[in-house]
Order: C-alpha cells, then sequence, then structure tokens
C-alpha cells in the first residue's frame, strides 16, 4: 500500500437509507468513482427512462486527483488536477429513482451498473415496508 493513501475498510453510516426515492442503486464495496464514470451511468439510467419518472445522483466527486506530468523532475511542487472522484464506502446509495416501475428501476440500474467497476445492489422501499410490516406483526 502507498504510503498516505488510507484504505476504507468501513461501512457508510451516511447516505444508506432511500430519501428521495422509491428504487436506489447500494454500493456493496469500496472504491473511488470518477466523475466520469458516474456520469456515464447517470446517462445509461437517463436513456432508459426516456424522460419518465425522476432520478437523483447521491453522491458528488468533489476529491480531486492531481498528477505530475510524466518525465518532470522531482520538486516544482504537487501537480495539477487530473480528475474528481467521489469515495464511496459499502452501503452507499449513489442513485434513486421514483416515478416509474419496478421492472423498467432494474433495468436502468443494471445498464448503470455495468458502467461503474463496483459490485452494486437493487434496493426498494415497498421491499423494506413490507420487511417491517411482518416484524411488527410477528410481536
Amino acid at each position: 500500500m502507498q504510503k498516505g493513501r488510507n484504505r476504507f475498510r468501513q461501512i457508510d453510516t451516511r447516505g444508506t437509507e432511500l430519501n428521495f426515492g422509491t428504487f436506489g442503486l447500494k454500493v456493496v464495496e469500496e472504491k473511488w468513482l470518477s466523475s466520469q464514470q458516474l456520469e456515464s451511468a447517470r446517462k445509461a439510467i437517463a436513456y432508459t427512462l426516456r424522460q419518465e419518472g425522476k432520478v437523483w445522483m447521491r453522491v458528488f466527486p468533489d476529491k480531486p486527483i492531481t498528477r505530475k506530468p510524466s518525465e518532470v523532475v522531482m520538486g516544482g511542487g504537487k501537480g495539477a488536477v487530473e480528475y474528481y472522484v467521489a469515495p464511496v464506502k459499502p452501503g452507499r446509495i449513489i442513485f434513486e429513482i421514483d416515478g416509474v416501475s419496478e421492472a423498467k428501476a432494474r433495468e436502468a440500474f443494471r445498464l448503470a451498473a455495468s458502467k461503474l467497476p463496483i459490485k452494486t445492489i437493487f434496493i426498494s422501499s415497498e421491499a423494506r415496508k413490507k420487511v417491517l410490516s411482518e416484524a411488527k406483526g410477528s410481536y
């Protein structure tokens, strides 16, 4: 492991519940998601929904990653910003959808997940409500 590169090894405690939509795409691994990867996934979702429903992107790439040009001597300060990333931990919801059927949401998230370099799972608020109501009835 590179010096100064902290590894995540934690589960996210914020952004783990559906707040806006009915369906969500939850991250299962930790990784840096670049702005290009997130935009590609967002476009795949928008293409699948075709002006139907609403999409929320719950993460934002606000961490700048710098890099010095190749064949540059030591010194001369920090390199220029190369790209931006959004560090995500397991449990984080990165996209939410509302106003579409479950089948359409699953298809949209399947296409979006194929654009991302991490494992993700599909979640829905209906399934969560069902589990909570069953748990209430068992007391």
